[in-house]
């Protein structure tokens, strides 16, 4: 019997859901999903504001993503309130996640509540359990605060994100929450992204204690690349962008890269472009980074973003290789760099 695998992945939104959603049908893997909380909009900022609770809206997905119920329960908890004044916009799982924390007195302990209620198969965990406000400070000097405001430039041009930070709320600090920690520690494997790179990967990286503990594991680092960049974030990135980006923030390299190689179709890049976002090359190769090259495009509903079962069969890779020397395109460590079809 082959002992099992310690994933942890790192990051928030709809590309945690999207990986998570993959992962979960590995055989042999224990999953701990470590989920950012400087989310701000909608409704999780509406109950972060009005109950002064953390926000529920990216541990809610990421639950979701590994439940066996998955469709089921997000057509039900992903329901929005119309009628009801105080209700109205927000969705039924983000208030069963308030409710049970508020009752139980403890938000990580309402996460298990509701990770117990739809059979996930792994731990949510989010990264800090202290509040706080990200702040991006841009090449002009200038800060916005806020992940929604981050996340939604105003306008048609905005200065490039310099660097972001944490405002705690309510106390001098903002730590790590202890289990995160633990689950890094004992990891096989540790990927990052995908999702909005400044609003849901790095935020989980500037939480004091996550530099330090991902500077001293063994563990190898993986970054999923996004497929298309995000105006006011990542514009013009190429995937060695996003690799040297994230560096910076951990002070170690990443061991590899996975890069999606298939192109959408035009129809949907034009689409795409009115948002001022575009489709994301290699470039130049990233120093020490190994790329692993896949076909991982998934575009149904005229939304271009990681298919889950791709991106599972990627990693599973990763892990498998790792027994005989191998990367996860199949090369052993060392060769040039592998790519897809």
């Amino acid at each position: 019997m082959k002992p099992t695998v310690r994933v942890v992945t790192i990051g928030g939104g709809s590309g945690q859901y999207a990986l998570l959603s993959g992962l979960k049908h590995i055989e042999g893997i224990r999953i701990s999903a470590v989920v950012s909380m400087m989310d701000s909009g909608g409704s999780t900022g509406r109950l972060r504001d009005e109950l002064g609770t953390l926000p529920p809206g990216d541990i809610l997905k990421c639950i979701l993503a590994l439940s066996p119920h998955q469709e089921m329960a997000r057509v039900i908890l992903q329901k929005r309130f119309r009628r009801d004044r105080r209700l109205k916009g927000h969705n039924a799982g983000n208030m069963l996640l308030t409710m049970l924390s508020r009752y139980t007195g403890s938000f990580p302990t309402g996460v298990q509540a509701l990770a117990e209620i739809l059979d996930a198969r792994g731990k949510v965990l989010p990264v800090t359990i202290d509040r706080a406000t990200l702040v991006a400070e841009l090449s002009d000097g200038s800060r916005i605060f806020g992940e929604s405001a981050i996340d939604t430039p105003r306008g048609h041009q905005r200065e490039t994100i310099r660097d972001v930070f944490l405002v705690p709320h309510h106390s001098h600090s903002v730590t790590v929450f202890p289990p995160v920690l633990k689950a890094i520690d004992r990891a096989g494997i540790i990927i990052l992204g995908p999702g909005d790179l400044f609003t849901s990967t790095i935020p989980n990286l500037i939480v004091p204690g996550m530099r330090d503990c991902l500077r001293r594991i063994e563990a190898p680092i993986y970054l999923v690349v996004n497929i298309m960049t995000k105006f006011g974030e990542t514009n013009y990135f190429q995937a060695s962008d996003f690799v040297e980006t994230l560096e910076g923030f951990i002070d170690r390299p990443v061991d590899g890269a996975i890069i999606n190689t298939r192109r959408p179709d035009e129809r949907l890049l034009d689409l795409y472009r009115q948002q001022k976002s575009d489709f994301v090359t290699v470039g130049r190769p990233p120093e020490r980074c190994r790329l692993i090259m896949e076909d991982l495009l998934e575009t149904s509903g005229d939304v271009i973003r990681h298919h889950p079962a791709k991106l599972a069969r990627v990693i599973e890779g990763i892990m498998r290789s790792s027994e005989d020397g191998r990367d996860g395109s199949g090369h052993r460590r060392g060769d040039p760099v592998g790519r897809g079809p």
